[in-house]
Order: structure tokens, then C-alpha cells, then sequence
């Protein structure tokens, strides 16, 4: 991870400097230095270039004088309507302009300590690069970036600040490894050893094999896994932040987030096409999301009692291999006739769920999955599908996306869908064909939700990778939906 280090305002004398200038603003402290000792360079260069501080806009003035390799001028809008997001931008937009000097200094005299730190934390984000598997790399084409100095007025708050967020950017940094690992190195028992280690952070993990699992009567999740050479896992990691014991009353019943873990999904007998399949490697997406909000709410001691559970198969075709036309029984008792093997990973949460209930009791779930191509073509890359049956919940969700910039749209359900799953054998299909396809596999999960359970689902099939750079995030994986969450929990259910 980028080092981080909060210090008192002073003008860098050698390296780059980043000014974060509201809109309309005047110099003043660092910027006001800046200017005088580059006899008016940046001034000049500013005037030029028409730099006003709208939000995002931003001037690179290369080797304007004092010893400065370069100074970078990143606008971040109205004083007054600065979010934590425009920030975090601000500090995405450092990282992906100056990767090529070794020491960068940010002038955020004009922000508050908090404020600093969350421009480190973009920057942190931003700066992310999985290259494990790298052996020839030019030394041209390797980031030199190693450290960031935040200039700020308040470096004790600052530090205090960035404590939680370094834990939160540790959870995404789990999860955009898991999700970017190949899946030769990541099936089921490699995933479930790495979250074995998490015990390290206080979370208290239990792994339940296949032995366990058939037990239980795990028949749609292990009916997926049955034409793999590699067994499947059940992962269920506990954080009592809350409570501090584990003993539950009540009035104290932990919240779960529950992940879809298909480390690699051919389609099974019912095949995907060759082309594209390799991405694949990522439908277990919902999985490292939750193994990276847990390791986060564990980082940051976040006072909730929380359960992470997730379902790690590999869906493959063999002479072993689940048929279109099987039918399995789910660990609920229902029963589900298998029409399309590619629609896995609905087999896979529903018995999760389902054991999330009767172990746990939770006050409600959250989902989380790559489950539908039909979400993409519904909301494309920029949001996840959300689906609930509680509208306190889903508008918590929807807030703390807009906060993170991890935005989630609501999507319908509605009973009239349902009769799209009715089967002629068993007591509901795994499919309802193309037809709102997102829709149907939300009210397929819905049937094992109990006692009208508040939960949402997130299909976050459109957002779990990204073939493009963002803000925050660099081309590969995004984790989606770790900071989502950790935003949820810390605005509504920390005590």
C-alpha cells in the first residue's frame, strides 16, 4: 500500500505539489507560498489554462521553479458543497497523474484533518496494482510513486482519521486480490484457507466442507460444485464488535452480508461460449466482497455484530457434472428443477441464505453477487441492480452509494414474475427465461428469505471489474461494494 504521512504546512523543496483548490478561491497559505517562490509561475500558468477549481478539472505545471519537479492544481468545486467523494476523486486523480515521481506533497491547509485523509484515501485506492504474476516489467512502465506527504493544519486529526480508512482500503485491496487472482491459484479450499487467516484480525472463522455441507443438506449449492474436481467450502467469518463475546440476546442479532463464490464458471453442461470465458475467474466477486467488508469492519473495530458467509464452488463440466432436467433439494427442503446449469449461482446463495437464517437470525441480509448478464444490460457498468423487500433498507443502501460512489439502483418484484419459475415437477425452476432475467433470479433468492427478513440482493455483475480505469478504482478489479457496505454499517448500525 502507498505509505501515508500526515505533517504540518511547509512548502516541499524538492518533488511534485498538489494544490486542492475550491472554486473561486484566492491564494492563500501553500498555494500563496508556491506562487511566490516560483516568482508567479503558477499564477501565470493558472491564468493560461483557464484554471478556476471547477470539480475535476485539473493543470500540471511541469518544473515551475524552486526546486519543484512539478505542481498539480486539482479543482474541487464550491467550498461549501465539497463531499467525501469529490475528495476521494481528488485523491484518485493524484495518484493517476503523478505515478512517475517518487515523493509527492498535498497542500490540504484549506481542509480539515478528516478532509486530508480522505483525499489519502482516494489516492491509496487509486494506486492499487496486482502484478504477482509479473516477471518482465520495464522499469519505465513501474509507478515510482512510494509516498504521499499530506500537508495539513491538524496532523493528530488527520492521522486519527485515516486509522479506519486504512483498514477500510486493506478490505478492498483483499477483495480486488481474490477477484483478481487466476483460477488455477483460487479454487474453493485456496479461497477459504486465505479467509482462514483473517483470524488474525479478530473474526472468528469456521470453514464447513463437503462432508459438513451433505450433512446439512446443502443439495443445490453441492449439486453445483459435483462436476468439479475441486470440493466446495462453506466460509462463515464472525465479528462481534458489539457485543465483544459472541453471546447474543434479543435485542443484539448481528446483521449478515452473504457472497456468491464461483471461483471459476464454465456454465457446467450447460456451457458458456470460449470467447470471454476467462473472465470468469471473477464470478466468485460477491465472495471476496464479503471477505473484504468483514476484514474491514475487523480493521477498523467497528462496533457491530456482523457475519460473513459465502459459497465457494467451481462449476464444471464432467461425467459427474449436474444435467439441465436434474432436480435438487435445497438445504430449505424445497425443491428445484435445474433447467440451465449456467444459472448457478442462485443454487449457491439459496442454501447459504437459508443456513445465514437458522444459525444466525439475522436482523436482515444483504446478498451479493454476479448472478445476471441480463443486470448489464439493464444498468451497464455504472450501477449495481438492487433488490429488497424492505424500503428502509434499500434507501440506507441507496445513500451510502451515492456517498461512496458506489451507486446501486432499486429494481422491481413483484409476485407476477414468480410464475415464470413454476415448474412442472418440482417446486420452482432455477430459470424464467430471458425475460427479466434479473428479476427472476432476485424472486427465485426471494423464496428463501424467511419471515419477511429484511434483505436486499445486489447483482453487481456490471460492476465487480471494469475494463477502463475510474476515479478510484484502475482497470481490473473494483471491489464493489466493500465500501458501499462499510458506509452502511458505520452510518446506521454501530452502536
Amino acid at each position: 500500500m502507498l505509505d501515508i504521512a500526515f505533517a504540518k504546512p511547509a512548502l516541499p523543496k524538492s518533488g511534485a505539489l498538489v494544490l486542492l483548490i475550491a472554486e473561486g478561491a484566492a491564494p492563500s497559505g501553500l498555494w500563496a507560498q508556491a506562487d511566490e517562490a516560483t516568482g508567479g509561475a503558477i499564477g501565470r500558468a493558472l491564468k493560461v489554462a483557464e484554471f478556476k477549481g471547477a470539480k475535476g478539472k485539473t493543470c500540471a505545471i511541469l518544473a515551475p521553479g524552486a526546486e519543484l519537479s512539478r505542481v498539480l492544481a486539482i479543482g474541487i468545486g464550491k467550498a461549501g458543497d465539497v463531499t467525501r467523494k469529490i475528495l476521494e476523486e481528488a485523491g484518485g486523480a493524484i495518484t493517476a497523474a503523478l505515478t512517475r515521481d517518487a515523493a509527492v506533497a498535498i497542500a490540504a491547509d484549506s481542509l480539515t484533518g478528516a478532509q486530508a485523509a480522505e483525499v489519502a484515501l482516494g489516492a491509496v485506492l487509486r494506486a492499487y496494482r496486482f502484478d504477482r504474476y509479473r516477471t518482465k516489467e520495464k522499469a519505465e512502465d513501474k509507478p515510482r510513486l512510494a509516498k504521499l506527504t499530506v500537508l495539513t493544519a491538524e496532523p493528530p486529526k488527520a492521522k486519527a482519521a485515516w486509522e479506519p480508512l486504512a483498514a477500510t482500503a486493506n478490505g478492498v485491496f483483499l477483495t480486488r486480490d481474490f477477484v483478481s487472482e487466476p483460477p488455477n491459484v483460487l479454487n474453493p479450499a485456496e479461497m477459504a484457507d486465505r479467509c482462514r487467516k483473517l483470524a488474525e484480525l479478530g473474526l472468528k472463522i469456521e470453514i464447513l466442507g463437503p462432508k459438513e455441507m451433505g450433512k446439512l443438506g446443502f443439495g443445490a449449492l453441492m449439486g453445483v460444485s459435483q462436476g468439479s474436481a475441486n470440493e466446495p467450502r462453506l466460509v462463515v467469518m464472525q465479528w462481534h464488535g458489539a457485543s465483544g463475546n459472541g453471546k447474543r440476546g434479543t435485542r443484539d442479532k448481528p446483521i449478515a452480508f452473504i457472497g456468491k463464490g464461483v471461483t471459476f464458471d464454465t456454465g457446467g453442461i450447460s456451457i458458456k461460449p470460449a470467447a470471454g470465458m476467462e473472465d470468469m475467474k471473477w464470478d466468485m466477486a460477491g465472495a471476496g466482497t464479503v471477505a473484504g467488508l468483514m476484514a474491514t469492519l475487523a480493521g477498523r473495530k467497528a462496533k457491530v455484530d456482523a457475519v460473513g458467509l459465502i459459497g465457494l464452488v467451481e462449476n464444471m463440466p464432467s461425467g459427474t457434472a449436474q444435467r439441465p432436467g436434474d432436480v435438487v433439494t435445497s438445504y430449505s427442503g424445497q425443491t428445484i428443477e435445474v433447467i440451465n446449469t449456467d444459472a448457478e449461482g442462485r443454487l449457491v446463495l439459496c442454501d447459504v441464505m437459508w443456513y445465514a437464517q437458522q444459525k444466525f437470525d439475522p436482523k436482515f441480509m444483504v446478498d451479493l453477487a454476479t448472478l445476471t448478464g441480463a443486470i448489464i444490460i439493464g444498468l451497464g457498468h455504472e450501477y449495481g441492480g438492487m433488490f429488497s423487500n424492505n424500503d428502509a433498507l434499500s434507501k440506507q443502501l441507496h445513500d451510502a452509494g451515492q456517498e461512496t460512489g458506489e451507486r446501486v439502483w432499486r429494481m422491481p418484484l413483484d409476485e407476477a414474475y414468480d410464475k415464470q419459475l413454476r415448474s412442472d415437477i418440482a417446486d420452482m425452476k432455477n430459470v424464467g427465461g430471458r425475460p427479466a432475467g434479473s428479476i427472476t433470479a432476485a424472486q427465485f433468492l426471494q423464496r428463501f428469505v424467511t419471515n419477511n427478513r429484511p434483505w436486499a440482493h445486489l447483482d453487481i455483475a456490471g460492476t465487480a471489474w471494469s475494463s477502463k480505469d475510474g476515479a478510484v478504482t484502475p482497470k481490473g478489479a473494483t471491489a464493489f461494494g466493500v465500501r458501499l457496505l462499510d458506509r452502511l454499517v458505520a452510518n446506521h448500525y454501530e452502536g
